[in-house]
């Protein structure tokens, strides 16, 4: 088990089993020393979940926790890119967090923040990275977050 699964596994967390694509897509792809994430919803038990919108159906807090949802699947097909080894990641990158949000919502970082702050408490000072937070009009399944990332190992 690698350290990143023993610190989420103290924190109650457990990585999803994932599914491939349903589109002409991969998860992710590996080039030289980098690992780029397509696009991941919040999916469970293999279903998409958190279902609607923030400033209508979700807290900020709600957004969060579909955030932190993401970055689960994300960590789980990365473990597939790596072979099962999640130690190999030497930084993570960049972050991309779509938020389906009503037009008067504002607080896209707030809900971003779920992710990057899941990223910083499972890699520590290598978990920092670049990233963006846009609000969008919808999502697949009309879920309410979605976020991309790129890792280097």
């Amino acid at each position: 088990m690698s350290r990143i699964e023993q610190q989420l596994s103290a924190k109650g967390l457990v990585l999803p089993t994932v599914s491939m694509p349903a589109a002409n897509y991969v998860p992710y792809t590996v080039s030289g020393n980098q690992v780029f994430l397509s696009g991941t919803l919040p999916i469970v038990d293999g279903k998409p979940s958190f279902i609607g919108k923030l400033g209508d159906n979700f807290t900020i807090e709600q957004g969060q926790e579909t955030a932190r949802c993401c970055v689960l699947n994300i960590l789980a097909h990365l473990k597939n890119a790596l072979n099962g080894d999640l130690d190999r990641v030497k930084r993570v990158v960049r972050l991309g967090v779509f938020v389906n949000a009503t037009p008067d919502f504002t607080d896209h970082p707030k809900v971003a923040n779920g992710a990057s702050d899941l990223m910083v408490e499972l890699f520590g000072d290598v978990g920092r990275h670049a990233r963006f937070a846009v609000g969008v009009s919808g999502l697949p399944f009309g879920v309410a977050v979605e976020v991309d990332a790129t890792f280097e190992i």
